[in-house]
């Protein structure tokens, strides 16, 4: 399958919603997504000749959503910028029969000086929106590059990924991994020289995020500080506050809304 998007080709994955077994269970070793569980990562971005301290909190909801046909958990990720709120967005994952894990689509709230200036989503299945491959159940050095999913203008969402390196050591604050996988992430509105680099380690999720290119405005980088699962009154608060984007999103007006979980539903949202 494929499209065409600023004179250039954007080559899709196969996606088969049949693929799915309806079930929310992300199992994948390099992306591992359990209800409540939270990644907190700091660093350093540049903006301009400056470098800002950046702190990025991840955290995986006990909400799901049917996404172009396939159930899909919440992921709820919030952005600071020099210690200000720069983004909160919600992003849907599923993994399929075959243990690769799909982006199905993300809603992104833009801040400014704390206060809400707009927002942008694409959804796979609506306004020429498809979906893309997030990680791959066995990833390979010498593959292809494969679509992390695709959404026209204005989004104008065209992320690639690629393996990088296997089988690498990396120490952050949250500890020292082995066997790390690093996967490259290019798009096309960037241009290929422009790479943003991620640190995968076994049954962790992402570690450290890099860069290789000459894009300055990419120089960013992202370190594991604390890695961990949530009381029920946290977790309950993220869920709180991914079900404020949702309702917030005029698009969600053409999707089913969100739900909890069976887990949650039978300890009561607890």
């Amino acid at each position: 399958m494929a499209r065409k998007a600023h004179a250039l080709e954007i080559r899709l994955e196969a996606f088969d919603r049949n693929n799915f077994d309806g079930l929310t269970k992300i199992d994948n070793k390099w992306f591992p997504l359990q209800p409540g569980m939270q990644w907190t990562y700091e660093g350093v971005t540049r903006e301009g000749n400056k470098r800002v301290p950046h702190r990025v909190v991840q955290t995986v909801t006990d909400l799901t959503n049917v996404v172009n046909g396939v159930r899909a958990i919440v992921v709820w990720d919030v952005d600071y910028k020099d210690g200000e709120l720069q983004e909160s967005e919600i992003v849907f994952f599923a993994q399929d029969k075959d243990g690769n894990v799909w982006q199905l689509g993300e809603l992104v709230e833009i801040y400014e000086e704390g206060e809400f200036v707009g927002a942008h989503a694409w959804i796979a299945g609506l306004e020429g929106a498809s979906a893309g491959i997030m990680m791959k159940a066995d990833p390979q050095l010498g593959t292809p590059s494969y679509s992390q999913g695709y959404a026209p203008a204005p989004v104008n969402w065209s992320d690639r990924a690629k393996v990088d390196q296997i089988g690498q050591k990396s120490c952050v604050p949250s500890g020292c991994y082995k066997d790390v996988l690093v996967i490259a992430e290019s798009s096309t509105k960037e241009g290929q020289d422009a790479k943003q680099l991620k640190y995968y380690a076994p049954g962790v999720g992402y570690i450290r995020v890099g860069w290789k290119g000459r894009q300055e405005k990419l120089r960013e980088k992202l370190e594991l500080r604390e890695v961990g699962k949530l009381t029920p009154d946290a977790l309950a608060k993220a869920r709180d506050e991914a079900l404020a984007i949702e309702k917030r999103a005029y698009l969600y007006g053409r999707t089913p809304p969100v739900e909890l979980t069976q887990s949650a539903t039978d300890t009561g949202g607890q």
